[in-house]
């Protein structure tokens, strides 16, 4: 009798919700460690491909681990030396430009009073900074770089995860009873993050060398730190070019007046419109599997949970996520919600053929 009892406790979806915000809120609180690694594990799935194709090339594995990683430190000392001295100029710079902005905002306050809108000019001072924006802007981008203050332990991740990397597929499969069907999934992850964030990483490259060709030609200061902002936050989905084009845009006012701004922001609404909508879906090819509200509720939740760097990684995770639930008949129906209508719809579809040839077989 208490056997059943608990099994049902066990069983209902209140301690289910229960356990759930649980995880939730310790992953929260232990983001501090969560993210290193999981910055590292990805940049490792994604370092395990030259790995392999070196190794195919009959170079030893410690001569590809040791090739590969050399390159991912002079990628990183490379970053860091082209964007340290810009940020901190940048930085250093940000209070000179507040007057302007306040006298832009003030004149087009005025406007707007002219025409008969009658707002107060100090509620709309307070409401209304965008000084802010440029020092956000600035304490983002040397947050993120703050965040790589961790390379030393994220590469040391990164070293002991690909020394085991060809291990892990035999030790799931004596964990899993030596099913290969069973640990499929396991390839089948790897192979999509990495292909998500290699043609991602290639498409953030691509806006960030056009963003920073167009600011030298119109003429912005500072074209290497937006160049370097919306490149990174391409990888953001939906918000993150944005996000990425309102320092710019709003810098260009300053420097140039609403000609400049209107340049910029064209700028960044071609380059954006031209890869995110043409190039990018071209060369991801079968898509991301996720619906476009799952792709934005995701951004949310792992931005909450993970601060920034959930939001860079919230596609690659929710992927993974979604491929593991696929797996349980149990859970399936949460990947179908996951999923978008085409995979629902193919769902259906081989439902419909299994009744058909159970049908056929009864008969």
């Amino acid at each position: 009798m208490n056997t059943k009892i608990i099994g049902s406790i066990d069983g209902s979806p209140i301690v289910k919700v229960a356990a759930f915000i649980i995880i939730v809120a310790g992953v929260n609180y232990a983001r501090s460690i969560i993210t290193p690694f999981l910055l590292a594990l990805f940049i490792s799935i994604i370092c395990a491909q030259p790995i392999s194709w070196l190794e195919k090339k009959r170079i030893p594995g410690w001569l590809s681990l040791t090739l590969v990683l050399f390159g991912l430190i002079l990628l990183f000392s490379g970053f860091a030396f082209l964007i340290g001295g810009t940020i901190s100029s940048f930085s250093s710079n940000v209070s000179k430009y507040e007057s302007t902005l306040a006298a832009i905002l003030k004149s087009f306050i005025q406007v707007l009073n002219e025409k008969g809108l009658k707002i107060p000019e100090d509620q709309a001072s307070n409401l209304i900074q965008p000084a802010r924006i440029l020092e956000y802007t600035a304490g983002a981008v040397n947050g993120l770089l703050n965040m790589m203050g961790n390379t030393f332990l994220i590469f040391l991740i990164i070293l002991f995860v690909l020394t085991e990397f060809g291990s892990f597929s035999v030790k799931a499969k004596a964990i899993l009873s030596g099913s290969d069907d069973s640990i499929a999934y396991f390839s089948t992850i790897t192979k999509n993050i990495r292909h998500y964030l290699g043609i991602k990483t290639l498409v953030c490259l691509l806006v960030g060398i056009f963003i920073y060709v167009a600011l030298l030609i119109i003429g912005v200061d500072y074209p290497l730190l937006w160049a370097l902002i919306a490149g990174l936050m391409n990888y953001i989905p939906n918000i993150g070019s944005i996000i990425a084009a309102v320092p710019a845009v709003l810098f260009a006012l300053v420097q140039f007046g609403i000609g400049g701004a209107l340049w910029t922001l064209g700028s960044f609404l071609f380059v954006n419109n031209v890869l995110g909508n043409f190039v990018e879906p071209r060369i991801m090819g079968k898509g991301l599997g996720l619906s476009t509200l799952v792709v934005f509720l995701s951004l949310l939740f792992w931005g909450m949970i993970l601060g920034t760097v959930g939001m860079f990684l919230s596609v690659p995770l929710t992927m993974t996520l979604k491929i593991i639930l696929e797996q349980n008949e149990s859970t399936r129906w949460l990947a179908i919600l996951l999923g978008t209508p085409a995979e629902a719809k193919l769902f259906l579809q081989q439902k419909e053929l299994l009744k058909k040839q159970e049908l056929k077989k009864s008969t």
